[in-house]
């Protein structure tokens, strides 16, 4: 601890159940890289969903600013709202870094963040840092209205329904991209579009949606390219909209959702803002980082450079 009571070494929260219980088997094997590369850590695993946001806010009044998520981008998201949303310092001279253990690990594929544990501490250890702009989705959830902030994508529709029937299963133990792949073809059966309303930096159409992701980050879902020229510290979300869509239509077309040019699809709207507000026929899901929220009408927006994290590669712009 230095003498303005602003501690040195890293906070590291774990998420025990992340990636089939990986956190909890793993964890051992981690904080000995650590102690091998000489880096200062406290550790404190978490016990129920959202914990995560009370330890992170705690923690910064006891004097941490460095912060290592030991799990997958629902406890990185939990993170990250907990720096954003507590009273002691600015969100911006916190640091966030990454030990990727979940399922998908969507936002560390654009930052090179190993998967090799040796590597990703050493990742830790050099800290290279960028600040990256957080975005935020308010939404309904009963009579109360929600807000939310997030580090890679959120959005409403399909996705969203794919993301609460794979968060079901995670629940019971069960969890992986094949689990989460599955649960995006059998939901094609029953997904009905709806009409939506859209206001993008205050221009206003209405389209029959398929779905809507809005990010600062290009991957979700285990791979996935819906946002894929999204910048991290650009002040701007991107927002593609996938309009409606027969099912055979989906099914010939699903590579695009993984090569990066889902955008040169007819059906397929692609912009870039720093405020979407969007109301549907009927209620549709929403999520972020791939935790289910509650359902529209939504609004989107964007903290410009909230929060440091730990890279190991930067995109090219």
């Amino acid at each position: 601890m230095t003498q303005s009571g602003i501690k040195l070494e890293w906070f590291v929260i774990v998420n025990p159940n992340a990636g089939n219980r990986k956190g909890q088997k793993d964890w051992k094997r981690i904080e000995e890289l650590f102690h091998k590369e000489g880096v200062a850590v406290r550790n404190i695993f978490t016990t129920r969903k959202g914990e995560a946001i009370e330890l992170t806010a705690s923690a910064v009044g006891e004097g941490y600013r460095n912060f290592v998520v030991v799990g997958g981008d629902g406890t990185l998201n939990e993170v990250v709202n907990g720096a954003i949303n507590q009273q002691f310092c600015p969100s911006g001279d916190i640091t966030i870094g990454l030990i990727p253990v979940g399922t998908g690990n969507d936002w560390g594929k654009m930052f090179g963040i190993p998967m090799i544990y040796e590597s990703a501490v050493k990742v830790i250890k050099e800290k290279k840092t960028l600040l990256h702009d957080v975005g935020y989705i308010t939404c309904q959830n009963g009579e109360v209205t929600d807000r939310r902030y997030f580090l890679n994508i959120a959005g409403i529709g399909f996705e969203a329904l794919v993301v609460r029937k794979t968060n079901i299963q995670k629940d019971k133990g069960r969890s992986s991209k094949a689990i989460y792949f599955l649960n995006l073809l059998t939901s094609l059966v029953s997904y009905r579009k709806t009409m939506a309303e859209f206001t993008i930096d205050g221009e206003t159409s209405s389209a029959k949606v398929f779905s809507v992701n809005v990010g600062n980050g290009r991957y979700c879902g285990g791979g996935m390219r819906q946002t894929p020229e999204a910048l991290p510290d650009d002040g701007l979300l991107d927002v593609t909209v996938i309009r409606e869509m027969g099912r055979l239509e989906i099914i010939r077309n699903i590579q695009l959702l993984y090569d990066g040019t889902i955008l040169s699809h007819p059906k397929v709207d692609g912009y870039r803002a720093s405020n979407i507000r969007i109301s549907t026929e009927a209620p549709l899901f929403a999520e972020a980082d791939g935790e289910l929220l509650g359902y529209t009408p939504v609004e989107f927006g964007v903290v410009p450079l909230a929060i440091n994290v730990v890279y190991e590669r930067k995109l090219i712009q």
